[in-house]
C-alpha cells in the first residue's frame, strides 16, 4: 500500500524515509502475525488457547494473515488506478494492471476452490499451491510491466558491449 502511496510523489521514492516506511510497516506486520502464530502454536501466553479446540480458528492470524495482504491488495489497486487514470491521464497501463488483478485471483480461486478437488483427484499427492504460485508470479511479472509503463525510464535496458569501463 505505501509502495502505491509513493506513486503520488509525496515521500520520493528511494529515499530513506520512504525505504523506512515500507521496513517499517513490513516489519510491524511481520512481528504481530510472527507472535500471534508462535502464541497459538506454543501457547506461549494462553490467550490464544481457546483456538486450540474446535475448528482450530484464530481471527488474529486470519486477520493479519490473510485479511490485511488483501485490503493492503486493493488500496494499491485503487491507488495505481487514480494515479494512472487521474494523474497521468492514461489507459494503456490499466490493461496491464488489470491482467494483473485478474491473474492473482485466478491463483486464488486455485488456492482456495480448486485446490480440495485437485487434492481428491491425485490421493493427496498434488494440489492447487503449483498454480496459485503460477498465477501469483505472473500477477507479479504484470504489476512490473505496468509499472514499467508508467515510469519514464525505458526498461529493459538493452545489452550493449560485454566490457566493463
Amino acid at each position: 500500500m505505501l509502495n502505491g502511496i509513493v506513486g503520488f510523489q509525496l515521500v520520493d521514492d528511494g529515499t530513506p524515509l520512504s525505504l523506512g516506511l515500507i521496513l517499517g510497516s513490513a516489519t510491524a506486520l511481520f512481528i504481530g502475525t510472527g507472535y500471534i502464530a508462535l502464541d497459538t502454536a506454543f501457547s506461549y501466553s494462553g490467550h490464544f488457547d481457546s483456538s486450540m479446540g474446535g475448528n482450530n480458528r484464530n481471527i488474529g492470524l486470519y486477520v493479519l494473515y490473510q485479511l490485511a495482504p488483501l485490503v493492503f491488495l486493493a488500496a494499491f489497486f485503487v491507488l495505481e488506478t487514480v494515479l494512472v487514470l487521474n494523474v497521468l491521464g492514461e489507459r494503456k497501463p490499466m490493461l496491464y494492471l488489470l491482467a494483473a488483478a485478474l491473474l492473482f485471483a485466478i491463483g486464488q480461486i486455485f488456492q482456495y476452490v480448486i485446490s480440495t478437488h485437485i487434492c481428491s483427484g491425485t490421493n493427496g499427492k498434488i494440489n492447487g499451491a503449483l498454480f496459485e504460485t503460477f498465477f501469483t508470479l505472473c500477477a507479479v511479472v504484470m504489476t512490473w510491466v505496468f509499472w514499467s509503463s508508467i515510469t519514464e525510464d525505458d526498461w529493459p535496458m538493452p545489452v550493449t558491449g560485454g566490457t566493463y569501463t
